[in-house]
């Protein structure tokens, strides 16, 4: 979920909407079935996340799903997309580990649940709770649906409280590793005000609380508090990572992000309270992800790794090219040199892609459509529309989408190939079915959308998939390179 950098404002990603576009992204949710027993900490090795999509049965429970159209998801999608892109742009590392050291998540896409993020499994306290928690670029606080209580706690049963919510809650009394942060602290006054630290502090030993609220409506409001979180190495081993700044969120309001599959959202910006920044610097650095096909099933995942991508499980398909990170904390983004379209380069003024300025390419994995500022997106899609004249277009309007097309007798052969021109001399070309997309029964439509100049770009998560992509911190540049992710 991304955040404004102004304060008393924060906006949501993009959230849970279609079972055909947003399994991105973009999303780690942590799933607390059961108090899992004391696990030996081990400091050798990798570690790793699965990294699932929110339509995975884990998560949904034993919820029906389908109960809203494919075509009404897409509408809340694009609108939840164009929030989240309007507020866009408004610590060191070290190599203390070696580079053999790597951690995963399993990461999964959510087609056969009907909802659209990316989900990773969490284990949070001592003994550790597991949640499935939304995996989140765009996010600096890593947050948990929670109860805690000071003084004295009426009596909670867990299987009680599910039967009612639904919802799966980290009790923070029971782990002997959570400590609050307290509201007289200079961490609650100042080092948190960025991520909406509230004032009040009617004892001095009383938690630090947080009113976290997005530009959709949805808002997150909780106590902040220091965890254990528990991790896989590659071999198979356990770590801890402890002194991690969590949101204990006693209520997750509004959006359609926060519902009862939903624990919670893994903070993966560059900001120096988020679980990113402190795992990367562990772990020389280094992060990365290979985002599953859109469409693919609750069997099919792969990982959101740091240390490194080495896993068994992501083929590449080709060479790792790479380019500068133009670093806009807290978000991604990379320099464009141009697009091309059929090895054509298009007439696009510079200035568009100045990060520095009033434009930029960033790259979101919250958001699943790609959004192209105005004088960038008119060259891209007259070319494109030129190119698919020859197919039949739908009369009726799939919402959000301006240009969609009867998928009987369509030949993505025949569709040009849109390449991304980064600085550095590397090239992005996305398969055909990243941008002309599968938008519903017999519909084919382009998945890219226009958004308003002066502004920044967006290069959504349904674009990035079926690609590598390794972030490398300390040298300040991505690698990509195509892959199945399987």
């Amino acid at each position: 979920m991304m955040q404004l950098r102004n304060k008393g404002v924060k906006w949501s990603p993009i959230s849970s909407l279609t079972p055909f576009l947003f399994l991105l992204i973009t999303i780690v949710v942590a799933h607390a079935h059961m108090l899992e027993p004391e696990e030996k900490d081990d400091d050798s090795n990798e570690m790793r996340l699965e990294l699932i999509h929110r339509h995975d049965p884990r998560i949904a429970g034993n919820q029906q799903h389908g109960t809203v159209s494919g075509f009404e998801q897409i509408k809340e999608l694009a609108r939840r997309d164009i929030i989240r892109h309007q507020r866009l742009l408004n610590g060191g590392y070290t190599e203390r580990r070696k580079n053999w050291e790597i951690f995963q998540m399993p990461m999964h896409a959510g087609l056969d649940y009907d909802v659209g993020e990316y989900f990773v499994q969490v284990r949070i306290g001592t003994p550790a709770q597991k949640f499935w928690l939304i995996a989140d670029t765009g996010s600096d606080l890593t947050w948990v649906n929670c109860r805690y209580c000071t003084g004295n706690c009426e009596p909670h049963s867990r299987k009680r409280r599910n039967r009612v919510s639904h919802r799966r809650v980290f009790l923070a009394n029971r782990s002997l590793s959570f400590h609050p942060v307290t509201c007289s602290s200079r961490q609650c006054k100042v080092d948190l005000s960025e991520l909406f630290s509230l004032t009040t502090c009617p004892n001095p030993s009383d938690p630090c609380r947080y009113d976290y609220r997005y530009m959709d409506g949805s808002a997150a409001l909780g106590l902040f508090g220091s965890e254990t979180i528990t991790v896989s190495l590659t071999n198979g081993k356990k770590r801890k990572l402890k002194d991690m700044l969590i949101g204990c969120t006693k209520n997750a309001t509004g959006g359609s992000s926060f519902n009862s599959k939903t624990d919670g959202v893994l903070g993966l910006s560059i900001a120096k309270e988020s679980f990113l920044v402190k795992a990367a610097r562990e772990y020389g650095g280094k992060f990365s992800y290979c985002l599953v096909d859109h469409l693919s099933h609750k069997n099919v995942s792969n990982y959101l790794s740091f240390g490194g991508y080495g896993n068994s499980k992501t083929t590449l398909l080709g060479d790792i090219r790479q380019t500068p990170l133009a670093l806009a904390p807290p978000f991604f983004g990379v320099n464009v040199i141009g697009i091309s379209i059929g090895g054509q380069l298009l007439k696009i003024p510079s200035e568009i892609w100045n990060i520095a300025g009033q434009g930029g390419l960033i790259m979101d994995s919250g958001t699943s459509l790609t959004l192209l500022a105005e004088p960038a997106y008119e060259p891209v899609i007259g070319v494109l529309l030129k190119a698919l004249e020859k197919f039949d277009s739908l009369e009726k309007e799939i919402s959000p989408f301006e240009h969609c097309y009867n998928a009987s007798g369509f030949d993505e052969g025949s569709v040009p190939r849109l390449a991304f021109h980064f600085e550095g001399g590397a090239r992005f070309e996305p398969p055909v079915k990243s941008y002309v997309l599968d938008a519903g029964p017999n519909a084919k439509c382009i998945g890219i959308l226009p958004t308003a100049w002066p502004g920044s770009s967006t290069l959504g998560n349904i674009l990035q998939q079926n690609h590598l992509w390794e972030f490398d911190l300390l040298k300040n540049i991505v690698g990509f390179a195509p892959s199945a992710c399987t």
